[in-house]
């Protein structure tokens, strides 16, 4: 719970979470290995050059003739005043050899009076001599090395170059994670694309796993329809004869209820197969959707149905089963117009997502019971009329099982405008 808010922070696809782990803590390790024998290595050389130094220094100031041992030492030696002499250490904040380089002095001149580093090339020492203070200005090199970030430049570059192996290793190790990944995507939404398990033992374990998931998912489907296309098969050729032979009574009164019955028996079956075959119906194609509800519209206008497109947003082509889409919109349509009496069509298309809506006027579903609206066979009573057509609860079952077939849902709410039912189709791009 102490670690939520780095949540905000960390990579979301699967590649930079796990570069991630595989470099932060490689690179945490060799900074800080790197850093500290460094640290020591360079603090030990220092302190021996200086001590070096200050020992030369100590035997220049000690010398009885000093102008000819300066020069030999390479060491200029001048007389300053007082007011010259710095009352505190001078050294530059990054300077990271200059602390052990004052230290060291401080601990073998006895005479020190002030250490100036300011200087990156020089070293300016200030000691007391017997005439007044003594400025030694001396080559920096003798203190310290150098070429100090070396050692750095060689971690970066080689760290550099290893974390490049390895991130190339590491999207070859992922690559059949990503590719198992989108191929559940795409048959989430419909699409069936080809797929082969590769990689680690594991990733295969999973690719093999997902493709005899989508085997048996595949083999359910095709065998539900099958065997409600038998049943409805089966069932017609007695309801045609009933047919035949109620026509042929001599009675209005006895021959037309009935014949109002088998044709609602016909109606059913009809539902029964559309919900067997769900989205199966058809590839995925690119579609227009607004030519889709356009066309819809006009067919709904020739058949007498009280449809109005009311707005369409957005301009663009979506991956759809063009025949499993218009049978959920249908439904959508045929429900509104069942219960109430006009319904509306509206689409709003964006980058990411395509929503159809579809409201009507009519009592609307309470909120608590939507969720039992969407289950198959299930009607509400107390909200739909059961007298208003021979429906047996499948037409908003089989629109969302479209929805959810291109990886999208249908969400059911109260219309703000015509105050009756919103149906919302949303299927992502």
């Amino acid at each position: 719970m102490v670690f939520l808010w780095l949540k905000r922070y960390m990579p979301r696809s699967l590649y930079g979470r796990a570069f991630l782990i595989l470099l932060l803590p490689v690179t945490s390790l060799l900074l800080v290995v790197s850093v500290v024998s460094a640290q020591r290595l360079f603090e030990g050389v220092t302190r021996q050059m200086t001590v070096s130094a200050a020992r030369e220094v100590q035997l220049l100031r000690e010398s009885q003739d000093p102008e000819p041992l300066a020069s030999a030492l390479s060491i200029a030696v001048r007389a300053v005043p007082p007011k010259d002499v710095p009352v505190t250490n001078h050294r530059h904040w990054y300077d990271a050899t200059g602390i052990v380089i004052i230290s060291t002095l401080e601990e073998h001149l006895q005479h020190l009076l002030a250490v100036d580093l300011s200087h990156p090339q020089y070293v300016g020492l200030y000691l007391q001599g017997d005439d007044g203070p003594l400025r030694l200005t001396l080559d920096r090199r003798r203190f310290s090395v150098s070429n100090l970030h070396q050692l750095f430049v060689n971690m970066v570059f080689f760290g550099v170059v290893m974390t490049l192996i390895a991130y190339l290793y590491l999207r070859n190790q992922l690559r059949p994670i990503t590719r198992l990944a989108s191929a559940a995507e795409a048959y989430g939404r419909g699409r069936t694309v080809p797929y082969r398990a590769a990689g680690a033992t594991e990733v295969r374990a999973a690719g093999n796993a997902f493709l005899d998931m989508r085997a048996r998912i595949d083999r359910q489907i095709e065998q539900r329809t099958l065997m409600l296309s038998g049943v409805s098969h089966d069932l017609r050729t007695p309801l045609t004869r009933l047919k035949l032979s109620l026509a042929m009574l001599d009675s209005d009164e006895d021959r037309d209820p009935m014949l109002r019955d088998v044709r609602d028996m016909e109606r059913l079956l009809d539902a029964f197969l559309d919900f067997a075959r769900g989205a199966s119906e058809g590839e995925a194609e690119p579609v227009d959707p607004a030519a889709l509800l356009r066309r819809i519209v006009e067919d709904c206008t020739r058949s007498n149905v009280p449809v109005t497109l009311h707005e369409v947003t957005g301009t663009g082509t979506v991956m759809l089963r063009k025949l499993a889409i218009r049978r959920a919109i249908d439904n959508l349509i045929g429900n509104a117009v069942r219960y109430g009496t006009h319904a509306e069509l509206s689409m709003v298309l964006t980058d990411r997502t395509l929503r159809i809506r579809v409201e009507d006027d009519g009592p609307g579903i309470p909120e608590e019971r939507i969720d039992e609206a969407l289950r198959p066979f299930t009607r509400l009573e107390a909200s739909r009329n059961q007298d208003k057509g021979p429906g047996v609860g499948l037409g908003l079952s089989i629109a969302l099982d479209i929805a959810r077939a291109h990886g999208g849902s249908l969400r059911l709410g109260p219309s703000q405008r015509l105050g009756g039912l919103c149906a919302d189709l949303v299927i992502a791009r």
